[in-house]
């Protein structure tokens, strides 16, 4: 690892993480009940029992406590934990400020985690949780014309397999996407997924839970056939994709694949935008949340967020 330091005013919050290891402790941090969280009186959170083509799934409604007219836009947030943890309850926090803030309904799934269920499953529980917000929407109270898609780290790596199945099944559009320190190539082989490990960053996502992770999600998939649905590195066509928001921390393992992915996206001629935060780690918007410079990046959710629903709507 190069001579990079954690930004001193979020080392705190990651001394104060504890390490891990997938392969032998996720049973154990699946149990780790959420943070504490009141929610804030602007916003009301839900749950409704969500059919996704056969599995039942709870899916979590946040809606800003608005006296609006016209139906608002929509937002489908899918969480984060390398495709093996997490549930929507995590991101809590973070769901009530966007709807509240960017004045959208935000919709979150609780979808199928590996290596129970390995891919394709999460990314068909994502999609059928979008398909029935988009088929919902009058009751929802959401133009279906005004629906974004957002979610950090394995999130974002199934914001951004969900926008090429939505670009390529052509059952519905979506007008934005927000995939956020994505987990998007299997292979780890960039030179920040070397750099970040549990020699010299044992706290946070690092390369070799990053591994077991992936092996986790990919299952018994012949790894010389892992389509782009699966791992978004892998597309060499991301044209038709819609406008994108992305960021990554200098420290974290997805850094590379996420500047590959940039690249890629602005050679297509996608619309892109792009922010790295020197000195911080994988998911240091959470792990810290009250920091300047995570507060800085949740607020930069927000504004990109209000306006992609000012200037887009769906074709």
């Amino acid at each position: 690892m190069n001579n990079y330091e954690v930004l001193p005013e979020l080392k705190p919050y990651l001394d104060a993480q504890i390490e891990f290891d997938l392969a032998s402790d996720l049973m154990d941090i699946r149990d780790f009940a959420p943070p504490t969280f009141k929610c804030p009186e602007g916003v009301t959170i839900e749950n409704v029992i969500v059919d996704c083509k056969g599995h039942k799934r709870q899916a979590r409604i946040y809606k800003p406590n608005l006296d609006y007219q016209e139906p608002l836009p929509g937002l489908f947030w899918i969480h984060g934990g390398g495709y093996v943890l997490g549930k929507p309850e995590v991101d809590d926090r973070i769901c009530s400020k966007l709807a509240w803030e960017a004045g959208c309904i935000v919709v979150s799934i609780d979808y199928r985690l590996a290596p129970e269920h390995p891919y394709p499953a999460g990314l068909e529980d994502s999609y059928a949780g979008l398909e029935w917000m988009v088929k919902y929407a009058d009751m929802l109270g959401l133009d279906r014309q005004r629906i974004a898609v957002a979610g950090p780290s394995a999130g974002g790596g199934l914001t951004a397999a969900l926008s090429l199945l939505i670009r390529d099944r052509k059952d519905f559009d979506i007008i934005f996407q927000m995939p956020l320190y994505p987990m998007l190539d299997y292979r780890a082989d960039t030179a920040s997924s070397h750099e970040i490990t549990s020699k010299n960053m044992p706290k946070a996502w690092n390369r070799e839970n990053n591994l077991i992770a992936w092996d986790m999600y990919l299952g018994n998939m012949d790894r010389e056939k892992v389509p782009y649905y699966a791992s978004p590195a892998l597309a060499d066509d991301l044209s038709g994709l819609p406008p994108t928001y992305t960021c990554v921390g200098e420290l974290d393992p997805f850094r590379d694949e996420t500047i590959d992915y940039v690249k890629k996206l602005a050679q297509a001629g996608v619309q892109v935008e792009f922010h790295m935060y020197p000195g911080c780690y994988h998911g240091f918007d959470a792990i810290g949340d009250e920091t300047p410079v995570s507060m800085d990046a949740n607020d930069a959710y927000v504004k990109v967020l209000k306006k992609a629903f000012k200037t887009h709507k769906c074709r």
